[in-house]
């Protein structure tokens, strides 16, 4: 079994475009975790050993120590969806969520948290709309972070 030891910045043609030779397709919260035993897309069983505190992010390049250039992609999972008809109630609704310190992915007229029966229930309660879906979630990695998360 191969290990997964190093993140790179580096895998590109000339064009741009990744050049990967496996994709590691992982849910969010083992993309928070820097040792475990994991799956590549192909079956291929792999070990990550990566340092401690950097969440790996969709689309982050990896290599293992043969040298092959792994993208890593974040799996679809259950998460709820939430919005608002005002942007003041979104806001709040944000504002909760944050509170109780749940990752969450925000954006245009719209958030997501990993599902959670508790939470859908505040929602619905304050007001706001929910849809469950399976999707990649990728949330906010922090104030303190040093990777900034595009939409």
């Amino acid at each position: 079994m191969l290990k997964i030891t190093e993140r790179i910045t580096v895998g590109q043609d000339n064009r741009g475009n990744i050049i990967a030779e496996q994709i590691l397709s992982l849910p969010y919260e083992m993309r928070k975790k820097s040792r475990f035993l994991a799956m590549l897309d192909n079956g291929e069983e792999v070990g990550l050993i990566m340092s401690r505190g950097k969440t790996l992010r969709d689309g982050d390049l990896v290599k293992d120590e043969s040298g092959r250039i792994i993208k890593v992609c974040a799996a679809e999972e259950p998460v709820t969806t939430i919005s608002a008809d005002e942007a003041t109630l979104f806001a709040r609704l944000c504002y909760h969520l944050g509170n109780r310190h749940v990752p969450l992915q925000i954006d245009i007229g719209w958030a997501r948290y990993l599902q959670d029966h508790v939470l859908d229930e505040m929602v619905l309660t304050l007001g706001g709309q929910l849809k469950h879906e399976s999707v990649a979630f990728e949330p906010e990695s922090g104030a303190y972070h040093g990777h900034h998360h595009d939409s």
